[in-house]
């Protein structure tokens, strides 16, 4: 018995340094809302399609609702074919995981490469939530430029929502 007792308190103090984390990183999540609807869907991916235009981007445009479910697709003429289902991609993983795809992007980036077979992501970014009324309604994502530029349409989109 006093082996068991021992061990207690090292492991008491040692769980408690973790406590902080494991609640910074169980910390609520923006809920689902109602899933994004056809006209919503167009004008996010029009904004974020206007913001490639106004940067000479051939970039194409991808809405999903909450459950992955393509609502809206556009592209510029002249994107590349492979943009599309990037693009769709893109938008899944941000709404399956409720964050940014940028955010698989940086942990892959750090070495973390067993995120690479995570089902349903696509470590690029590109793919932003939609948020209408502080509830996640689906997500957009971009494809077609680099990374960066994508997240800047998709970011644009997002906030053509956000802005009401």
């Amino acid at each position: 018995m006093r082996l068991a007792r021992s061990w207690f308190p090292a492991a008491l103090l040692a769980f408690s340094f973790l406590a902080p984390a494991v609640v910074h990183a169980q910390s609520a999540p923006v809920p689902y809302g109602a899933p994004v609807a056809s006209d919503v869907a167009k004008k996010a991916a029009s904004a974020a399609l206007a913001e490639g235009r106004k940067n000479g981007w051939y970039v194409a445009a991808a809405v999903v609702d909450t459950g992955g479910v393509l609502v809206y697709f556009e592209r510029i003429e002249g994107t590349q074919n492979g943009s599309t289902e990037t693009a769709i991609e893109k938008a899944r993983t941000s709404a399956a995981f409720r964050r940014p795809s940028k955010v698989f992007e940086d942990v892959v980036a750090s070495g973390k490469v067993n995120y690479l077979k995570l089902p349903g992501t696509i470590p690029i970014e590109g793919g932003t939530p939609l948020v209408v009324d502080g509830k996640i309604v689906g997500a957009i994502g971009v494809s077609g430029a680099t990374s960066a530029q994508d997240g800047v349409c998709a970011k644009a989109g997002a906030d053509a929502l956000a802005a009401k």
